[in-house]
């Protein structure tokens, strides 16, 4: 049994879905690891991770209005507001989504459905740069 950690930054541009798997991917790779488990996590509490549909972008956009509409900005009774009407918007949007992913390695590739990808999804609405950390164990 072997492990490996590393990292990648990802540089947004505001509120949206940012697709990673290519770095994720070509990480992996360069591991060695023909079968086991990695761990995608992002060390932010206005961001996270979701597995998700690559093909057709009117996903994407779905899913960043639903989460609009979920959680709106400028709630008056968000007490969290030094940072913007975005910032405690983006903290609840990070808890109903995900922190970190598990995902299977089969013949050294992660282990996504033909229309899946991993998509960092960015819920602040200024540019920043988030730090995702792999981990991947196996054989």
């Amino acid at each position: 049994m072997r492990q490996a950690h590393g990292q990648i930054r990802v540089s947004t541009r505001g509120k949206g879905l940012y697709d990673i798997t290519r770095p994720v991917r070509h990480w992996l790779g360069e591991q060695g690891i023909e079968s086991g488990l990695l761990t995608v996590f992002v060390q932010h509490t206005s961001a996270s991770l979701t597995i998700q549909e690559n093909a057709d972008p009117d996903v994407l956009r779905d899913m960043a209005e639903y989460f609009e509409r979920a959680v709106p900005e400028n709630t008056p009774w968000f007490r969290h507001t030094m940072e913007g009407p975005d910032d405690m918007p983006a903290h609840i949007r990070t808890a109903l989504t995900s922190a970190s992913l598990g995902i299977p390695v089969r013949d050294g590739l992660v282990a996504l459905g033909i229309w899946q990808a991993i998509y960092l999804f960015e819920h602040r609405a200024t540019r920043h740069e988030r730090q995702v950390l792999l981990h991947v164990i196996g054989d």
